[in-house]
């Protein structure tokens, strides 16, 4: 990451592993709550605890429904900061537009902050880093979210 993009982000959400089985809605590890990413998380999951930490509560949805959703997030154009983002490879007959998507974390003036298998690690990266990736060529959009604060 470059030098503390975010300086309010805990150590704990600086050094997450990657981990592809644990997504929104899937059983945490054995004795930890669902929301804990410090055992390793994917791209939405470790997106959404970002977003929790600065009191935004997302409900735990898969990127395609995440794309779809009207109640607790509208599309934002432009991104703006804390904005969810979703990058694909481009459209796949008979899936849902966001189906499979990556999702990252739009922190300001081309960064996203995301967690990949490629970086293992939470990166940012430019919007011209996700282009030059086949996986991420494709700019979904974006969405803001609107569900109630995180009551701490």
């Amino acid at each position: 990451m470059p030098a503390d993009p975010l300086p309010r982000l805990p150590a704990a959400l600086r050094d997450v592993p990657y981990e592809g089985a644990r997504h929104p809605g899937a059983p945490p590890p054995p004795g930890r709550h669902p929301y804990d990413v410090t055992a390793g998380a994917n791209c939405q999951l470790y997106a959404y605890a970002v977003l929790r930490h600065f009191g935004r509560e997302v409900p735990p949805l898969r990127s395609a429904e995440l794309w779809a959703d009207t109640v607790a997030t509208v599309r934002a154009e432009p991104p703006g900061p804390l904005d969810l983002v979703l990058f694909d490879a481009g459209e796949v007959p008979e899936r849902p537009a966001g189906y499979g998507a990556h999702v990252g974390v739009h922190l300001g003036p081309d960064q996203v902050l995301h967690l990949c298998k490629e970086a293992g690690r939470p990166a940012v990266w430019t919007y011209a880093d996700f282009a030059r990736r086949a996986r991420y060529a494709r700019f979904l959009g974006a969405k803001r979210v609107l569900a109630a604060p995180v009551s701490r």
